[in-house]
Formats: structure tokens, sequence, C-alpha cells
């Protein structure tokens, strides 16, 4: 589960609604924070706490207190007039035996640890002068962030101007999509969630779309083949080739959805790319497929279950008649599908209107902004909030690739995807994932979870693969990820 910064305000609201003492939640967060200074960074000769002038600082003087208690030489700062502090702020810094100073006081130095307790995940503006200069001087010492890193918007992890970079983020009760999304999820180091007593029912009473990708959340829709199983229960999924120079993405796709459990897989070629798919072909089968005709009567067979169309196709006329003829089947529009809409986007999504969502486009940031030009230029939008209009404005869901890979789906499902190692970013990753989506598609797996399953399994064979991997080598560690993620149901 993830909540917006909203949302986590609103559980607080509703736990002190509940009778549930809102300072007891304040103490457990700041000595939460104390415990991992005192964890982690154990030979600190100072510690250096900034305090905010809201409830993230009222965290802080907590923390101040419980280091102080434990023997740590603590030097406490204040942003803003700490005079002014309300509620269970105030009480906290009554409460705390150590004097402040202002924040331009700070001066870091080697050796200390700096406890950013300023302003958290609420913050949607560039920081003051004063605290900005103070990042400046603090790259020399490990930041302990509480909630978030001050400066990184909790609902988008944009840097609003300068941000503190923590070797270690310690928030409450549930990640924030910032912590995940970039660059938060840089500025955050290691994330600690820590369970400070608010009940499950009233996060779970307040929790919205976001989610962090994982099995849990798609699991349950993956098929298991039964003893009866045959291949064409188990899905028929079609791939399109491009010319002959440039047939091995598809190939790479046929590949993948096959290993990710489609029961046949057939690429489909236009007569000059038909010799050289054959000679790399055994268990994929090869249909020549030249024009619409063709294509209308072989789409015709009910049993193809799943196309995937785009990786090394062609960007034109050719791919936008295609994708039209196959409006309400469930296809993978990736790479040249993608960009052969760049002139008139409208066309194609006033043609999914008219169907259930089945299809997924997965664009990298390139082909996002060709499709949806004034999404991506809007910058008051984070990436789930720009992933989200574009799978409602074209009625399918969106995989918004990057390392921060964003999954949405038209009814407001948001899914955020972190399990993806650097050294995916190589010729033909990308044509792999939309083979292991179209398998999943094929196999009939709903368009949302097929996507959120597919980056999952995705990443975690790069993680299998290792660094220097290739594209080639993505999909031999597929079968055995269907086992692992079938766990999770």
């Amino acid at each position: 589960m993830l909540l917006t910064p909203a949302e986590m305000g609103t559980a607080d609201r509703l736990a002190a609604e509940s009778g549930i003492d809102s300072f007891s939640l304040m103490q457990r967060a700041g000595e939460a924070v104390a415990a991992t200074v005192l964890r982690h960074f154990p030979t600190a000769l100072r510690a250096l706490v900034l305090c905010g002038p809201g409830n993230n600082g009222g965290d802080g003087y907590i923390a101040a207190r419980a280091l102080d208690a434990a023997g740590v030489l603590v030097l406490l700062f204040h942003a803003g007039d700490p005079a002014r502090l309300t509620g269970d702020a105030a009480r906290a810094r009554r409460a705390c035996p150590i004097e402040s100073r202002p924040i331009a006081d700070c001066r870091p130095e080697r050796g200390d640890v700096i406890v950013d307790a300023l302003f958290g995940a609420g913050l949607a503006r560039e920081l003051s002068e004063d605290i900005q200069a103070l990042i400046g001087r603090a790259d020399r010492c490990p930041v302990v962030a509480v909630d978030l890193p001050s400066g990184i918007n909790g609902l988008t992890g944009k840097a609003e101007g300068k941000a503190f970079s923590a070797a270690r983020t310690v928030t409450f009760m549930a990640a924030k999509p910032g912590h995940y999304l970039l660059p938060g999820r840089v500025h955050c180091g290691a994330i600690e969630v820590f369970d400070i007593g608010i009940p499950a029912r009233i996060l779970a009473e307040v929790a919205g779309a976001h989610r962090l990708n994982e099995p849990a959340l798609w699991a349950s829709s993956l098929p298991v083949p039964g003893v009866d199983a045959h291949k064409f229960k188990r899905g028929h999924l079609g791939v399109f080739s491009g010319g002959a120079s440039a047939s091995g993405a598809a190939r790479l796709a046929a590949f993948a959805g096959l290993k990710t459990g489609a029961g046949l897989v057939t690429i489909a070629a236009p007569p000059s790319a038909m010799l050289v798919n054959a000679t790399h072909l055994t268990a994929i089968m090869l249909k020549p497929v030249s024009d619409l005709a063709d294509l209308e009567d072989w789409a015709s067979d009910r049993r193809l279950t799943a196309f995937v169309l785009g990786p090394g196709f062609g960007v034109g006329e050719r791919a936008r008649a295609f994708a039209g003829a196959l409006a309400g089947r469930p296809l993978v529009l990736d790479a040249d599908g993608i960009s052969s809409f760049a002139e008139a986007p409208d066309a194609l999504f006033t043609r999914l209107a008219d169907h259930p969502v089945s299809w997924v486009l997965t664009p990298h940031e390139g082909e996002f902004a060709r499709l949806f030009a004034d999404i991506a230029g809007d910058e008051t939008l984070g990436k789930t909030e720009k992933a989200l209009k574009a799978a409602r404005r074209a009625h399918a869901v969106v995989l918004y690739k990057g390392a921060d890979t964003v999954i949405a789906a038209p009814d407001g499902r948001i899914a955020i995807n972190v399990n993806a190692p650097p050294f995916l970013a190589t010729a033909g990753s990308g044509d792999v994932l939309s083979g292991i989506i179209g398998g999943l598609l094929a196999e009939g797996v709903p368009a949302f979870e097929a996507a959120a399953a597919g980056a999952w399994l995705h990443g975690e064979a790069g993680n299998q693969a290792g660094e220097g991997l290739t594209a080639e080598d993505l999909p031999h560690h597929l079968a055995s990820l269907r086992d692992i993620a079938e766990r999770g149901r």
C-alpha cells in the first residue's frame, strides 16, 4: 500500500477522532527516528537535529530528546519561529531539554549525522534560502530524513529546488509515491516504514489508487494450467514482424511471450522477412501477413487471443491500419506502433473508446511525449498523474516506462514498479517486456494485471540475469519467475 500525503493526513485525523492519542503517535515516530540513528550511525560524533514548523518538527524534537537520553551529543536547530508551534509539535518542543538555534547557525562537520525533520512529505514548494544553503553544506554528512527528505514532493517525487539527499528515510505506516518516483527515490536512500499504531482499518479506509507493484497486486490473476490444459487453452499470441532487416525485435517479443506461458506464438511477417525469421524459429510459428486483407483473414481465427504490434514494425499507415483492425482485441502497442499515431492519436483513442479496456500501451518518455504531448509537457503533473490522464484519454492501460515505471488504468488504478535493475537499459529489453505482457494477455490475464505483472517479471528476470545481460538473456529466466510470483496469491 502507498498513501499520498493527503491520504496520510486523513489517516492521522481519523486516528485522533477514533480516540487514539495523537501525541503518543508522535512519540513513537520520533523514537523510531532516534533508534535508526543509533542503529546505523553509532560512531557519529554529534547529531544535528533540524526541526521544522509543523508536526514533522515535532517528530524531530522527540528524536532529539531520545538521542540526548541515549548519551549522544545533540545540537538542535529550528526553521521558522518555534514559539508559533501549536498542538503536539509545541508539546514535543516543551518536553525537549535542548535549546534550539536558528537553522542559519547550523554548520555540519565531518563525523556529524543530520536528522532532517523540517518538512517531510507535505511540502510542495521550494525551501527557504537558509535551508538551501544548509543543504550545500551538508554533503559531507549522512542524513536521516523524517518521513521524506525536505524538498522532495511526497506525491510526485519531484525535487522542489534543492533537496536533502538522505542515507536513510524513516516514514510511518505506509510509504508515499514520492519515495519511489524519481528523483525522490534517489534522495531517500534506504527506506524504513515504521508502524506507529494507526489501525489497519483506517489505512484501508483512506487508501486510494496508488500501489507498489508487487506480486500480491496481480498474482491471483495469473492462470494455473489444469490437468486438461492444451496449447489453445493457454492462449495464442500473434507478434507482428518488421521487414527482413528489422525482424529481431519481433522474435525477442515472441520468445518472451512463449516463455511467459502462452500456448502458441506466431510471428506474422511480410514476405520479405519470412526467410530470415524462419531460420531463427523453432517452437514459434510463422505466418505471411503483408497487408490489411491478410491480417483480417488471419485475425478472424478467434483462437488468436492477443497481439503485439510495434517492435521493429516500422512507422506509418500500415501500422495504423493494423492497429485499427485490432481494436477490441487484447493487444500490446509499443515502439513504432505508438509513434505511428503521433500526428493523430485521437483517431486511435476514439476507436478504443467503443471497446472494453484490453490494450496496453508501453511508451518510454519520448514515445509518451509523441502520443500525449500536452500531458507530457504539463510540469504541474507528476509521473503517476501523467500516466493516469493518458490512460483515461486512450481508454487503455498505459505502462509509462523508465527507472520508475508507472502502470495506470482508466479506472484509476496506479502501480509504481521499482523491481528493475539499471542494466535492463539495453537494446531489445523493451521488446522482451512487450512480449511478456502479450503472453499474459494471451493467457487471459486482464490488461492492468498483465502490464503490472509483466513489468515485475521483466525486472526480476533482469535481477537474475545480472549485470552485462542482453535482451536475449531475459526470457530464459521467466519460467521460474512465474512460480515465484504465484506465491503471492
